[in-house]
């Protein structure tokens, strides 16, 4: 199995493929963007020894000159001269420099001088190639190839393109593997549209994809939910399972090489290409490129990187811990989720949970991963995604206002054609006309309905003496809860019960819930008295009822905090037991006493059994009366 650090899974520190001024970056353009070294040239050029000195970086002997110039090669001018001289009056420098310096002459046994490699012709922005592709901006110089911006003139499109002169020593392979990768045709991956040798260049053109986010981006502000983690890894893992059936592996999956598109399909760029562009290669593809999706799944659940070393802007694990499973390392991640990440990053030391064998293919991957029970969709779902403004109809005009659509060919919509002559005017001084006097009319009726409701005074109904004295209580009423916090309190708890869910308590959408972990037992598996939610009402209040609408036949307790608590208390001796209830649907329970507090606190005591076989609680609506 190749090394991580310059495999799929490995540390974004690339310091083997690159000089250690370059760092990888990822753009959500279909390319991989690594920061240009202090060795290329100012104007966005690569510098004409680039090749060169690609070849002493690399690692396989494969891809090293087969014919190495000799310690005592002569200066670059006598290396222009792509044939030994057979005759020294034939060359001068040569007769002269061995005058001055005997040992510098070659030895008549000496190996033949390689032919100097074809140097690529200057390439800057507005470049043309092929009279087609004009290069708008370079995202990418490292290793002897640079990745830029296009323009597809004749499509009138953005596309992307990796550059390597055609005396690269990995051309051959680049161009192969760009060849191979467009015949998959699989729309989950970022499609190859042409590769091409021309004008001592070998260029690879791919989609560019406008309205895509890396998923190193998106880890950025946090770790996805279990929803989006689910679907980035079904996704990732059955195309990776398609091109493994085609003969295809990518190598070098990363967060910077999965992206995201506004409509939620997961899209991978460079199969096949990315790896050959670096002369990455793998004895076990199926086994690498597995433990590469797990890692992705990984660093969704609890945005670090399974390893010890920081990479791809996610900081790493905790140095002398090992490989800790993700709903051990972060609150509220998804058990079954968790389990997939392990199995597929066995091959690096994990441990299974429960005991499943390792998943060693994407094949076996995308199996495990559709045999997790269903995963309720996020309360707000992906934007769905909309084309650009220059692809989108004009709107219908209304009244005078002018249209237009954005593009080069856009024009003004004209508006509707005015009524003629004085018909228009009458039509338009009528509706005024109407309008004015429904004005009129509702007002005066509002002023004589307030005024009559002032001169009017109510019978006040006959007490009696007792009634005096014992005024009836005020009718109930529903009180605001101002916020809502998932409740599992220490030592028993990690202090955290699926936070990310808690909104759906409160969210007046009976669609959407609030669940627990699951548990193996009904009695939350034997480990802990229960977990639940604090509901926050802002001040004091005197308390009637509180409904609860559960998920499946739920025990639940009702406690309060005391009156006067300003804090929000942590732990389960903070409150006390007012009420308790049993049922499946909307559960209410009724303190027996009068109850005033600012926190109650819904406490869930044996919870129903799921589809799956465990055990976990669900609250779809919380509601309280006062």
């Amino acid at each position: 199995m190749a090394d991580r650090s310059t495999a799929a899974v490995g540390v974004a520190d690339e310091g083997g493929e690159a000089p250690p001024a370059a760092q990888q970056d990822a753009t959500p353009d279909g390319t991989t963007t690594d920061d240009q070294d202090s060795g290329t040239a100012g104007d966005g050029t690569p510098p004409k020894d680039a090749a060169d000195s690609t070849d002493k970086t690399q690692d396989d002997p494969a891809e090293t000159p087969t014919a190495p110039l000799p310690a005592t090669e002569p200066e670059p001018e006598a290396q222009a001269d792509p044939e030994p001289a057979a005759d020294p009056a034939a060359d001068p420098q040569p007769e002269a420099e061995s005058a001055a310096d005997p040992k510098s002459e070659p030895e008549p046994s000496a190996a033949p001088r390689a032919k100097p490699k074809a140097t690529a012709p200057e390439l800057h922005s507005g470049h043309r190639l092929a009279r087609r592709y004009q290069l708008a901006e370079c995202v990418t110089r490292v290793d002897g190839f640079s990745s830029w911006r296009a323009v597809d003139e004749k499509l009138r499109r953005a596309v992307g393109i990796h550059l390597l002169p055609a005396g690269h020593p990995r051309s051959r392979q680049v161009l192969a593997a760009a060849r191979s990768a467009a015949l998959l045709g699989d729309p989950r991956f970022v499609q190859v549209l042409d590769a091409v040798e021309e004008d001592e260049l070998v260029y690879v053109i791919h989609e560019w994809l406008p309205d895509a986010i890396s998923l190193a981006d998106l880890l950025s502000s946090g770790a996805l939910e279990p929803h989006e983690a689910y679907q980035m890894a079904s996704q990732v893992s059955q195309g990776m399972a398609a091109a493994h059936r085609e003969g295809l592996a990518h190598l070098r999956l990363d967060p910077g090489a999965v992206l995201r598109t506004s409509s939620g399909q997961y899209r991978i760029r460079g199969l096949a290409v990315a790896a050959a562009l670096r002369g990455l290669s793998s004895e076990r593809p199926q086994r690498q490129d597995t433990e590469a999706i797990g890692a992705l799944l990984y660093c969704a659940l609890t945005q670090r990187w399974p390893y010890e070393e920081d990479a791809h802007g996610l900081a790493g694990l905790p140095k002398g811990v090992g490989l800790v499973a993700p709903d051990q390392l972060r609150a509220g991640v998804h058990r079954g989720m968790s389990d997939v990440a392990m199995r597929a990053l066995v091959n690096d030391g994990a441990t299974a949970s429960r005991e499943e064998p390792p998943c060693t293919t994407p094949e076996e991957l995308a199996k495990a991963i559709a045999g997790i029970p269903r995963i309720r969709p996020p309360e707000h779902p992906a934007p769905v995604y909309q084309p650009p403004a220059f692809q989108q109809p004009p709107q219908p005009p209304t009244g005078s206002t002018r249209y237009t659509v954005a593009g080069p060919a856009a024009a003004p919509t004209a508006p509707p054609p005015a009524l003629p002559g004085r018909t228009g005017s009458a039509l338009k001084w009528a509706v005024s006309a109407l309008l004015i006097v429904a004005i009129g009319l509702g007002s005066w009726q509002l002023a004589d309905a307030m005024k009559s409701r002032e001169n009017h005074t109510p019978n006040r109904p006959t007490t009696s003496p007792t009634a005096a004295h014992n005024p009836a209580p005020p009718p109930a009423a529903p009180l605001t809860i101002a916020g809502v916090k998932d409740f599992d309190p220490p030592p028993e708890g990690n202090g955290s019960e699926t936070p990310s869910q808690i909104k759906n308590l409160i969210d007046h959408d009976p669609n959407t819930t609030w669940e627990t972990s699951w548990y193996a037992r009904t009695d939350l598996g034997g480990l802990k008295d229960g977990v639940g939610v604090i509901l926050d009402l802002g001040s004091d209040h005197q308390v009637s009822s509180v409904a609860v609408d559960v998920v499946g036949d739920t025990d639940l307790e009702l406690w309060a905090a005391p009156a006067g608590t300003a804090d929000r208390p942590t732990r389960l001796d903070g409150f006390q037991k007012v009420s308790a209830g049993s049922g499946d649907g909307k559960v209410t329970l009724k303190p027996g006493s009068k109850t005033t507090s600012r926190y109650l606190l819904v406490w869930l005591t044996k919870l129903p059994e799921d589809s799956d076989g465990r055990f976990r609680g669900r609250i779809s609506e919380i509601s309280v009366t006062g």
